[in-house]
């Protein structure tokens, strides 16, 4: 058993299996009891679930505090673990808002009906543990060796924030995204679902044949998962800059996605009332930008002031969004 114990990026080996453990058992629990028969999620259920991942998050925010007060959690760059975990956390989930919509209109698309979609989600966890995983490895790799990468990192947040700030977002056009156009011109694509089958066997139209089809739900997957990894450009540098330690960075950052498949039905109902988030998340955005270029210079930010900072800010733009949108109905999708 001595193997448990290898370092693998400057963590035990079975400090990173103990998680993935819990991921797959939150999966199984998921698609094997919660969600055994497809069925519509609604929004109470949606919340509810939610409810559960975030008291997970918690509960594992928990256990880190309790690593780090006994001493088996030492981090890679000296921050403080928990207060670094729960501010990756929030603000992987706030980012994560923007994604619902675009998860919404690629299930429009491709006319993937609401009780296929949540099973959907969970599956499409899996290629986002491994996306997540491979960034995460490749920024802790770069960090490491370049210390200026942080100002990078800092740099993009910054300007990412201003363009947030000051641009609207247009429509997106899903037909015209490469992935579709790969997927149609390299791959057998049903015109239809198969129900929540992501490939069947069925004869070629052309030679009659016996072959591997995907359905449109395996490609409104593969949609999904790149979108989830053009929308990581922004969190794990985010993430970085609060602190190097990959085992809190990436478990920040599944935790919050594993959430937000949960909430994903109830934030898409009610995304309308959270349009002056974006402007709040612009704000973290430029703050965290600073922040990195003030612990490059200076360094390091008082951690529990820049969670607290964070808080603020984020919780201002939800309570102004509720407020500016009071008087509108909400949209049930």
């Amino acid at each position: 058993m001595d193997f448990l114990y290898m370092n693998f990026l400057d963590k035990p080996l079975w400090m990173w299996l103990v998680f993935l453990t819990i991921v797959v058992a939150l999966m199984v629990f998921d698609l094997g009891v919660l969600n055994k028969k497809d069925h519509e999620l609604g929004v109470a259920e949606s919340l509810r679930l939610s409810a559960f991942y975030i008291f997970i998050a918690i509960l594992f925010g928990g256990y880190i505090w309790w690593s780090w007060s006994t001493g088996t959690l030492v981090t890679s760059d000296g921050t403080n673990p928990v207060s670094s975990y729960f501010q990756g956390y929030i603000i992987e989930k706030v980012l994560s808002i923007d994604n619902v919509f675009v998860i919404s209109l690629i299930f429009g698309f491709f006319a993937i009906p609401r009780k296929y979609q949540y099973r959907a989600l969970v599956w499409g966890i899996i290629g986002v543990i491994i996306l997540r995983g491979i960034m995460i490895a490749i920024g802790a790799e770069l960090i490491a060796a370049y210390d200026w990468v942080a100002l990078i990192f800092a740099g993009f947040l910054a300007l990412t924030g201003v363009k947030m700030l000051f641009t609207s977002e247009g429509e997106m056009d899903i037909s015209k995204n490469p992935v579709v156009r790969l997927t149609s011109k390299y791959m057998n694509v049903t015109k239809d679902l198969r129900g929540q089958k992501f490939f069947v066997r069925e004869p070629h139209p052309t030679t009659g044949k016996m072959v591997l089809f995907a359905t449109p739900l395996l490609v409104a997957l593969i949609v999904i998962n790149v979108a989830d990894l053009i929308f990581a450009v922004d969190s794990v540098p985010a993430i970085f800059l609060i602190t190097t330690d990959t085992f809190i960075v990436y478990t920040a950052n599944i935790m919050a996605i594993l959430g937000l498949r949960a909430l994903y039905f109830a934030l898409a109902a009610l995304v309308h009332r959270f349009h002056y988030l974006k402007y709040a998340l612009a704000v973290v955005l430029i703050f965290i930008g600073f922040k990195g270029f003030y612990s490059y210079f200076y360094g390091k930010f008082d951690p529990y002031l820049s969670l607290g900072i964070t808080v603020s800010i984020i919780a201002a733009g939800v309570f102004y969004s509720l407020w500016k949108t009071r008087n509108e109905e909400t949209q049930n999708h």
